[in-house]
């Protein structure tokens, strides 16, 4: 029966706002007729005298020619009075719509008035000019106002109070004298509105006595019914919520005629009568019922007169009673949310704003033109647009999280969603609705994910008020906690058709936008491949089969094509060349990330490592046939995820798949085929415009060759096992060599073809190595420190390998890097490597006398001391004839190094620890050998300085 008499409650007052928009339009239309009658007129030559053009328009609208404002000598733009206000005139155009006595005309026609006007009698027509406020008026005639009507709303209640407490009434008595006084209230309103002169309500329009009197009137009027319902019981709840919705809906109405702000009591009102009037069996049905309609009646009224704040709050108390029934009801019902909230969402599509037309949208201040970020900041875009869209995402999210618990919740999830992706691809305004479809699309998808076993979040039902009980009935709460639901089937397919939906929708955002919005279109250009593609991944990666899923990954393959025939499709209609395409980068990426997951769906191990390189290589060849900028690009992406593999499984195969064989074996497939595929990329691009590519292609090829070379050596000497074991000496010294010899390579191919990649890269190849030599040869890896043997072979042993071979690939590199490379660099590598020779001659020695385990708690004996001292100044003389020999300066700046760490060992170890004849050997040879080195420098430069005498007699002649 609640549920018969609130239809029809809800019918009468929808009739009421129908038949009030229905006589506004024949006002209007009649106004049109009468411009129409005098362009034809200015058309056919007649010239007709202004005052008898603005008494017909006036006329129309039953406006008196003496309430025609005065007008200034140049128009100016109507003045917004704030978001509580409908705009310029809109007590009058307010009453022109109910057919008042007086009335102005509405915005539209007064322009269009003063144009003909201007152009018929050849007279200047201006607007109102509005005279600064002053304070005594601010507070006489506005707040007085406001003040009043609080006043009058407290003495009706304070009277009630009075006769309460002296008993002078029955409560029936008192109940009616209270209801007749807000209805006086009420129409005294309308009695005074239809009395005031038309520049008062102009001019005070954001305190009129009228609204603040029918505003009384009906607070006075919710109150008695309410307290005849709830405190006496006169009514039943039917009843009182039959005049409860009444007195919200009247309110609403009248809101029409007296401004915003009578509409937001209405709004309130209707928001708050299903939660005071509560019954046994609460129904759902009946709730959002109501709640819609409320909100339709309230949007009716918004578009009507063009308001911004009383939508934005009507979808604020929509969205918080969804969240508060799906969180705190006992029993949930699904379908009735979901239709009130679909309600909402066509409405902002088809009632409010409605068919708008993009030039009419208001500019923010200061703005040229209504651009597509300016849009952003307008009104209907932040008061309606945001709130409506976070009204639908805020319950679709608490669907999400309920899934599979609850029946239906994942459909009602998912609709919803696809609700705000249409209305943003269908309304030019609707940025906000685009972009949070696509956050809650992810989002909610996420939640269905993370709550596979179907739990309800805790706590929700804490949300429920006591006021509440009888419209949404409290869960039953044990130990503070909400019981768990019986399980539901995960909707795996569901995800694939709201992926695939969602696709679609962008797309066609895509179409709709690409010729007016540049902006837009990129908007939904990136949305369109990103929203699939993680709803895709999420389900893929929590439900599918990561060995092989055809579902998966068929839809995968079937986006990705679509994606390219769009990008194609946009491509083809481009009229404009040059700058940054957004809409091709981002369908063709998106394309390319959906064969990427389809690799992934469809194949495992190996395969999919050498598919997405193959797949990326492609791309680049496709430039043969398309030059789009970003098809090479794609190729490094396939990079990038076939490094995160590698990082993610060295073996490429697992480790129990991996064979053991040395070289040829999965890792030379896996690491070797990217690593060619990648110089085979380089080379097609070398003739590419961005360069940028160009380089990283060379960058990831050598780099791709570096970790070939590496993982096959620490296969090799591991015994075909990959593990996360600290290599030995020998592996490390294969690593150098390898470094070595890129830093080479790499030197030899920017020599070739110049490459800023190749020129920098050798270099910091070089200087890494150097890093790596100083902390594992020297210090980490050294048999010294670390007691490792050397083996059984003295000279071709584990010193060779560790210290003589790279030491000599480094005096290689330096020579190599002569006048080719900045000197600090070319002596960094010669230091580099007399320090491996004189590492290895040291080591050696101390092999000599200990063996093959050489470790540093053997100590020290006085003939392997004294044999370092001759066996560096030997060293040292051995550089000193190969730097002469040569000619470089930092060898020969190593050999007095190595001298005079010899002399200062003789003085400080030698002198302390030798004794006997070895001291005196000691000794005589490093004076020897000092002498010698003496006299060999004398003849060096004796030669030089002979050769310069030579040059200038030559040249003097």
């Amino acid at each position: 029966m609640l549920e018969i008499l609130s239809l029809v409650a809800i019918g009468l007052a929808l009739y009421t706002l129908n038949a009030s928009r229905n006589s506004a339009q024949k006002i209007g239309d009649e106004v049109m007729r009468l411009k129409r009658e005098v362009e034809a007129l200015k058309a056919g030559g007649v010239v007709v005298p202004a005052e008898t053009a603005a008494a017909g328009v006036a006329a129309a609208d039953d406006v008196a020619p003496d309430e025609t404002p005065e007008v200034a000598s140049e128009p100016v733009q109507p003045e917004f009075k704030g978001p509580w206000v409908g705009g310029q005139g809109e007590a009058e155009k307010g009453r022109s719509i109910f057919g008042g006595a007086t009335s102005s005309e509405p915005e539209e026609a007064l322009a269009a008035r003063a144009a003909d006007e201007d152009t018929v009698a050849g007279a200047p027509v201006a607007a109102a000019m509005k005279p600064k406020e002053s304070f005594e008026s601010r507070i006489g005639a506005r707040w007085a106002v406001w003040v009043g009507g609080i006043a009058l709303a407290l003495g009706g209640i304070f009277m009630v109070k009075y006769s309460i407490e002296a008993g002078l009434l029955s409560p029936a008595v008192r109940l009616s004298l209270a209801a007749i006084f807000g209805l006086v209230l009420m129409a005294i309103g309308e009695f005074v509105r239809r009395r005031t002169q038309p520049l008062i309500a102009n001019a005070f329009q954001n305190a009129m006595i009228p609204g603040v009197l029918t505003a009384a009137g009906a607070i006075t009027l919710f109150a008695v019914t309410y307290v005849s319902y709830e405190f006496y019981g006169y009514v039943g709840p039917v009843a009182a919520f039959v005049l409860l919705a009444a007195v919200s809906f009247a309110t609403i109405g009248l809101s029409l005629l007296h401004g915003q702000a009578l509409a937001g009591l209405g709004l309130l009102a209707s928001m708050l009568t299903p939660a005071l009037v509560s019954t046994e069996e609460p129904s759902a049905w009946s709730l959002f019922g109501f709640l819609s309609v409320a909100w339709l009646a309230t949007f009716a009224a918004s578009r009507i007169r063009h308001w911004q704040v009383v939508p934005a709050l009507a979808n604020a108390g929509m969205a918080l009673w969804a969240v508060l029934y799906l969180s705190a009801a006992d029993k949930v019902e699904v379908l009735p949310v979901l239709v009130a909230l679909l309600v909402l969402a066509v409405g902002h599509g088809l009632i409010w704003p409605g068919n708008i037309a993009e030039e009419d949208v208001p500019v923010p201040t200061g703005a040229a033109s209504a651009g597509p970020l300016d849009r952003l900041f307008t009104p209907p875009a932040v008061a309606v647009s945001l709130t409506g869209a976070l009204a639908l995402v805020f319950p679709a999210l608490l669907l999400a999280s309920a899934v599979p618990a609850l029946p239906r919740a994942d459909y009602a999830f998912a609709i919803l969603v696809m609700a705000l992706a249409v209305l943003g691809a269908l309304r030019f305004w609707a940025i906000y609705p685009a972009v949070l479809s696509a956050v809650g699309a992810v989002a909610g998808v996420v939640a269905i994910a993370g709550v596979p076993n179907g739990v309800l979040i805790d706590g929700l039902g804490s949300l429920a008020l006591p006021a509440l009980d009888g419209v949404i009935p409290a869960p039953p709460i044990a130990d503070g906690t909400l019981p768990v639901p019986v399980l539901g089937p995960v909707p795996v397919n569901l995800l694939l058709v709201l992926a695939v939906a969602y696709a679609a929708v962008a797309l066609a955002g895509v179409r709709l936008r690409i010729a007016g919005s540049s902006a837009f279109a990129a908007l939904w250009s990136l949305l369109a491949p990103a929203v699939p593609f993680a709803i895709l991944a999420v389900s893929f990666f929590n439900f599918g089969n990561l060995s092989f899923d055809l579902k998966h990954g068929l839809l995968a393959v079937l986006l990705g094509l679509v994606f390219f025939a769009a990008a194609e499709a946009f491509s083809r209609e481009r009229t404009q060349e040059g700058g940054l395409f957004i809409p091709q980068w981002a369908l063709a990426a998106g394309g390319f990330a959906f064969l990427v997951l389809a690799l992934h769906a469809l194949t495992d191990g190996l395969v999919t490592t050498l598919g997405l390189m193959v797949l990326g290589t492609a791309a680049v060849f496709a430039t043969r046939l398309r030059a789009w900028p970003v098809l090479p690009w794609l190729m490094a992406g396939a990079a990038a995820v076939v490094a995160g593999r590698i990082a993610w499984e060295p073996t490429v195969v697992g480790a129990a798949n991996l064979s053991k064989t040395p070289v040829f074996n999965q890792l030379l497939a896996g690491y070797g085929i990217p690593a060619l595929l990648l110089a085979l990329c380089a080379f097609e691009l070398r003739r590419w415009a961005d360069e940028r590519i160009r380089n990283l292609m060379q960058a990831l090829a050598s780099l791709f060759v570096l970790l070939t070379a590496a993982i096959l050596v620490r296969h090799g000497m591991n015994g075909g096992v990959l593990d996360s074991s600290v290599p030995t000496l020998g592996e490390q010294a294969t690593y150098t060599l390898l470094v070595i010899g890129a830093s080479a390579i790499m030197m030899s191919l920017d020599l070739k073809s110049p490459s800023p990649v190749f020129r920098y890269g050798s270099m910091v190849v070089g200087a890494l190595s150097v890093l790596s030599v100083l902390s594992a040869h020297f210090i980490g890896l050294n048999p010294y420190f670390t007691g490792e043997l050397l083996g059984k072979w003295p000279v071709l042993d584990l010193l060779l390998v560790g210290y003589l071979l790279p030491g000599v690939a480094y005096g290689g590199l330096a020579w190599y890097a002569r006048n080719r490379r900045p000197l600090p660099y070319v002596i960094m590598l010669a230091l580099t490597g007399v320090a491996l020779v004189f590492a290895w001659v040291t080591l050696c020695v101390r092999r000599y006398w200990h063996g093959e385990g050489i470790a540093d708690w053997k100590g020290f004996l006085q003939p392997e001391t004294y044999t370092y001292s001759v066996v560096w100044l030997l060293l040292g003389v051995l550089l000193l004839v190969v730097g002469s020999k040569v000619d470089s300066k930092s060898i020969r700046l190593a050999s007095a190094g190595l001298v005079l760490i010899a002399v200062i060992k003789v003085f400080l170890i030698d002198m302390a620890n030798l004794e006997g004849i070895l001291r005196a050997l000691s000794f005589i040879g490093l004076g020897a050998v000092l002498i010698g080195i003496g006299l060999f420098y004398q003849k060096i430069l004796s030669g030089k300085s002979g050769t310069d005498e030579k040059a200038e007699l030559n040249a003097e002649a």
